[in-house]
């Protein structure tokens, strides 16, 4: 007789359990599909986004910066002498002319140069007056040697010419009448070469001359120099202007080229900005800019682009345009009722102006305004409110140029379509925002 065999509690568990967890598994992953999936919808409160409309307008290609007023130009005061600073004539913020001592310096190294100098160019002009005394002697003694030799020549051709004529008439022996001969012609080759040698002399003595004078006028000169040197222990302004700085105490030692200070040149200013490096390509020497100062408009022209970018920035000099040169667009005309130019009164040093710098001409084009959404999507895609506003829907776009106001749309977006453009960070895995 067959015995029925009871199965054992939890054998169907036992038994199918690895199926069991792979269900599991399955449904675990589902589940997080479902959550992770761009395609999920998430609800949002209407009143936690910025809802904007696109429009279509007048793009305005310019970019907002701020800048410090400064000195058109700012030359520093450095002494070419060094010294002991003795007296500080002007004090920091004076108004100084060119030529006004700033500052009085002592140098006792330097008046030892100068005493120096002075004994050494005595000492050589006294050589110098010797020389040409000795000079003076020894020529007066040539040229009596030559005086005599010219005498002494011209007697014995004399003699000579009489003993021809005794020879001739058998007064004289001829031995007497050939040695006056030889006598006579010695003279000659004697004179001759003493007239060589005071020549030879002579050019000697005007060459060491000339460079004995160009010695002492070099001296001279140096003299000069060096007293010109004391006068540069009075350091001067170099132009008109403000005395920014003067970094110098009484019983202070300045070395040569040591920087004391600095001359602000105050017959006009210019404006420095520090501007975002996205726009180091498209800002260029002569580009406008504008500024409002106590309700009026002023222009400015870009000076200077420095190449050099620091921490994301890069430095721009503007100035202002002279009175009387046409400014502006005729849309800032519009806009404002006038144009200025020149610039606003009562500027000073270190205040701070805001610019908007043009960097294109204005054309008409597809805008959205500039909202926080384009820090996590690069302008590359947005939300879009289909026509009940219920929903939201993530669209690409393409998006250009950029202002302090408005993004220049090329691509995606039509105008009267409405935008989320308010931060995207917690909706960025999304793809369809519900209104609520």
């Amino acid at each position: 007789m067959d015995r029925k065999i009871e199965k054992p509690r939890g054998y169907w568990l036992r038994k199918h359990w690895p199926w069991l967890a792979g269900a599991a598994v399955m449904v675990a992953m589902l589940l997080w599909l479902a959550v992770g999936n761009h395609s999920a919808t998430l609800r949002v409160a209407e009143d936690e986004v910025t809802v904007s409309t696109v429009s279509r307008g007048e793009f305005k290609d310019y970019v907002r910066t701020s800048g410090q007023v400064m000195p058109i130009q700012v030359v520093q005061i450095a002494p070419e002498e060094g010294g002991i600073v003795m007296e500080k004539v002007v004090e920091e913020g004076a108004s100084v002319h060119r030529g006004d001592v700033i500052v009085r310096l002592a140098n006792a190294n330097l008046d030892l140069q100068i005493l120096n100098a002075e004994a050494e160019l005595a000492e050589k002009q006294n050589m110098l007056r010797n020389t040409q005394v000795a000079m003076e002697q020894d020529r007066l003694s040539n040229m009596t040697e030559e005086a005599q030799l010219v005498m002494d020549t011209e007697r014995k051709r004399r003699t000579k010419e009489q003993n021809e004529r005794l020879y001739g008439e058998r007064l004289i022996s001829k031995e007497q009448y050939v040695q006056s001969r030889e006598d006579w012609e010695l003279a000659e080759r004697k004179k001759s070469l003493v007239k060589s040698r005071l020549r030879q002399d002579s050019i000697y003595r005007s060459v060491q001359m000339d460079q004995m004078e160009d010695n002492l006028a070099a001296m001279r000169r140096n003299v000069v120099l060096v007293r010109q040197r004391k006068e540069k222990l009075e350091v001067r302004a170099t132009i008109d202007g403000e005395l920014g700085l003067l970094d110098v105490e009484l019983g202070q030692s300045i070395q040569p080229g040591m920087k004391i200070g600095q001359i602000n040149d105050l017959r006009d200013f210019k404006v420095q900005a520090l501007v975002d490096e996205h726009y180091i390509e498209r800002l260029r020497q002569g580009l406008r800019a504008t500024t409002e100062r106590e309700g009026q408009r002023y222009t400015l022209r870009v000076r200077k682009v420095y190449p050099e970018v620091r921490e994301g920035k890069f430095r721009v000099d503007f100035v202002f345009e002279p009175v009387g040169k046409p400014t502006g667009t005729v849309a800032d005309a519009k806009a404002t009722g006038t144009v200025a130019s020149g610039r606003p009164e009562q500027l000073r040093s270190g205040q701070t102006l805001y610019l908007n710098v043009e960097l294109g001409q204005s054309e008409e084009a597809v805008l959205i305004p500039r909202g926080t959404f384009f820090q996590t999507t690069g302008g590359q895609w947005i939300f879009v409110l289909d026509k009940s506003g219920s929903k939201a829907y993530r669209r690409n776009i393409r998006i250009g140029r950029q202002n302090p106001q408005y993004y220049e749309v090329l691509e995606g977006l039509e105008p009267g379509e409405r935008v989320i453009t308010s931060g995207y960070e917690a909706y960025k895995d999304y793809e369809v925002l519900e209104m609520k």
